[in-house]
């Protein structure tokens, strides 16, 4: 949330100071969802994110999606015209091991140059 709101602050579409927009959740109207959630059988796999109460450890053998996501509402006037109805989401599926954690969309582009040739060429990306 730190990096999310900082980066807000940063485009000017919010403004105070970080601790202080952390705190009240400025963040919330750009973004709207958690960082990740379980992939299997489904890209949204049911499960308990809490057991008992508590935040369920992550484990071996489990495999997430991380996707943090600024989206823009369309119609706020307070909000730059160039900037309405944007929105931008990197995700990437994450297995954990015993060794750690592996991501296995790191082929993937993520950075805008690699996403725009993708965008010309389509597959070709992988092969290049």
């Amino acid at each position: 949330m730190e990096v999310i709101t900082r980066g807000l602050l940063d485009l000017g579409l919010l403004r105070d100071n970080l601790r202080n927009l952390l705190d009240c959740g400025a963040y919330q109207p750009f973004y709207r969802h958690r960082v990740g959630h379980w992939l299997g059988m489904d890209v949204h796999v049911v499960g308990d994110y809490r057991v008992q109460g508590a935040w369920r450890q992550l484990e071996p053998r489990m495999v997430m999606i991380v996707e943090p996501g600024i989206y823009i509402p369309a119609n706020d006037e307070q909000i730059p015209i160039e900037f309405r109805g944007m929105g931008i989401r990197i995700e990437d599926d994450v297995a954990l091991t015993e060794q750690g954690a592996s991501v296995l969309s790191d082929g993937a582009p993520k950075v805008v140059r690699d996403i725009e040739y993708t965008m010309r060429h389509g597959r070709d990306f992988l092969t290049r």
